[in-house]
């Protein structure tokens, strides 16, 4: 996806596909809206990010909420309900559509208007946009927009998987194997941090740490610069959806313990916990299936 075609989208107002066009050829004309999108929201949230004032509240489960996560909702929704097909969505900031309602969609939209709400406070830029297309309970687009980095991942299925950074051409990313005799490398939370994980690491032998905020951990994993990120504190399918289409489309896998891959739509929104890791690395397939009874408490 080339700049003009983002420029192009960011310009345009509404995106009307034909409904003769096959789910993958969809997927390919929607994926720079969506990029668009994201970057709109993106603007949204810097011009709070630049201000002296976040407006930071608490939501029912004591996480925080800011002005930024409200502005970049209001986008996010404004452009989706632009195109079409027209979906239902789903977002963190409006999470309230009942399991009756919801249930009978084949295709939505899944949306974290700000992952990484704690790094925003912290101002340390490690947060995002995500931004996931879910057909049949599965992740298969996904937009994820790190507006201080300047840095957007994005794939579909059969579309491939891209990373692009600042002015940069987009390129293709793809997972990496752990390097027998290497240290692995591994991703993990920069706020949330368990003792389970840590006893996890410490099975695991020689490994690298690298803490970053947000759906980055996933990208991380995605374009190579990680091999595990194993995650056992809560999370919901917003948090993950949108990167977990990158990281499929790259060679990963986002599993739970059983090694099956998340599902989204449950009667939950609950993720279970998961391990991010190339499909191709033998080590780590063969490390969880012999800690997966040590997982299950």
């Amino acid at each position: 996806m080339s700049d003009l075609q983002i420029q192009g989208a960011m310009q345009s107002d509404v995106i009307n596909l034909s409904a003769e066009l096959s789910p993958a050829r969809m997927r390919e004309e929607l994926l720079p809206q969506v990029v668009a999108i994201a970057h709109r929201a993106g603007e949204a949230i810097m011009a709070i990010y630049r201000s002296a004032e976040f407006g930071t509240t608490s939501k029912t489960d004591d996480s925080p909420l800011t002005l930024a996560d409200i502005a970049s909702h209001r986008t996010i929704v404004e452009g989706l309900n632009k195109l079409k097909p027209h979906l239902p969505i789903l977002s963190e900031e409006a999470a309230d559509i009942t399991y009756p309602e919801r249930k009978s969609w084949a295709s939505y939209w899944l949306v974290d208007p700000l992952d990484g709400t704690k790094e925003f406070i912290k101002r340390n830029g490690e947060f995002t946009v995500n931004i996931a297309l879910i057909e049949d309970g599965s992740p298969v687009m996904g937009v994820v927009f790190a507006p201080v980095l300047d840095v957007c991942y994005y794939a579909a299925i059969s579309a491939g998987a891209y990373v692009k950074r600042d002015k940069m051409d987009p390129r293709p990313i793809t997972v990496k194997a752990h390097v027998p005799g290497k240290p692995i490398k591994v991703v993990a939370s920069r706020s949330h941090s368990d003792e389970r994980t840590t006893a996890l690491l410490e099975r695991l032998g020689d490994y690298e740490s690298i803490s970053m905020g947000s759906s980055l951990k996933f990208c991380l994993v995605a374009e190579g610069e990680a091999n595990f990120y194993p995650r056992l504190g809560p999370t919901m399918e917003w948090d993950t959806a949108a990167a977990h289409a990158v990281v499929v489309e790259a060679g990963g896998s986002v599993c739970d313990k059983e090694g099956q891959e998340l599902h989204y739509n449950k009667e939950d929104l609950h993720n279970p916990e998961f391990f991010v890791f190339s499909v191709a690395d033998i080590l780590l397939r063969d490390f969880l299936k012999n800690q997966r009874r040590g997982l299950i408490s």
